[in-house]
């Protein structure tokens, strides 16, 4: 990082830090950031699609700066009160995508990083996505892998309670039986739940589940709405706001908040 940057990046570190305080937001050693990503690829253009160069950048990033990956069951007895490594985080990708093995697991191996991938099991391989033979090789290699659902709808507009059944417990089933172990987790496709859908979730034996609100994970949290860190593609500065992001998720969440707040006022 040349010594320009590094100055760059210490003023904007105190200017946050100054926000921050003058909002009231406090950073506890016990937050856990779950980051959230979907594709890496460099031929998809849109704003789940990270570039590979971009994930590389932001996982050199972690190790550098001393993070510990957790897998799911280690940040759940984390948030009950078990003693935390250093510097915890989760990185998790939604949906099951094949650039996931292709390009994300290497650079998730150069640094000796674990992850969870989220399946879509009716979408396990079909065309981008991942078949069982690249999850079997990475389920030898520190990948976990939990349910993600049979289709990927909203599942709070499901009214019809064999079709949540699909869903959630035909789906979490399925992933069984080929993994063989327990699926524990589920992340809400589109981050779309409501109190019926986590009470099913809850019935058919998952122990949580992820939403996408951004926000670090709390001992205060409800376990079946656990918030992550969502990492987004953007136009400009994309490794600035991964950063911010990580380090500061409630301050980025208020500022997010209060940008369609203002959206919101001028449409109308």
């Amino acid at each position: 990082m040349s010594k320009i940057l590094k100055y760059l990046c210490a003023v904007l570190i105190s200017l946050i830090i100054v926000i921050a305080l003058a909002l009231g937001v406090t950073y506890s050693s016990h937050d856990i950031p779950v980051l959230n990503y979907h594709q890496i690829n460099d031929t998809d253009f849109d704003a789940l699609t990270l570039s590979s160069s971009e994930f590389a950048a932001q996982m050199k990033d972690l190790y550098e700066e001393g993070y510990t990956t957790l897998t799911p069951d280690q940040l759940l007895a984390d948030l009950h009160g078990n003693n935390l490594p250093p510097k915890p985080v989760l990185i998790t990708f939604d949906d099951g995508y094949e650039d996931n093995y292709r390009n994300a697991y290497p650079i998730l191996e150069k640094y000796h990083f674990n992850a969870t991938i989220f399946l879509i099991s009716n979408l396990i391989g079909q065309d981008h996505y991942l078949n069982w033979n690249e999850i079997k090789d990475m389920q030898q290699h520190q990948i976990t892998f939990e349910g993600h659902t049979f289709s990927h709808p909203f599942l709070s507009k499901e009214t019809d309670e064999n079709v949540l059944k699909k869903e959630l417990l035909d789906s979490k089933e399925d992933l069984e039986k080929h993994l063989g172990y327990r699926i524990d987790y589920l992340a809400y496709p589109y981050g779309d739940y409501n109190a019926h859908v986590m009470e099913e979730v809850q019935k058919y034996g998952y122990r949580a589940a992820f939403t996408v609100h951004l926000g670090d994970d709390t001992s205060k949290d409800n376990p079946y709405a656990l918030p992550r860190v969502p990492i987004f593609q953007a136009y400009t500065h994309t490794f600035l706001r991964f950063w911010l992001s990580l380090h500061f998720p409630t301050l980025m969440n208020d500022i997010q908040t209060e940008k369609l707040r203002l959206f919101a006022q001028h449409e109308n």
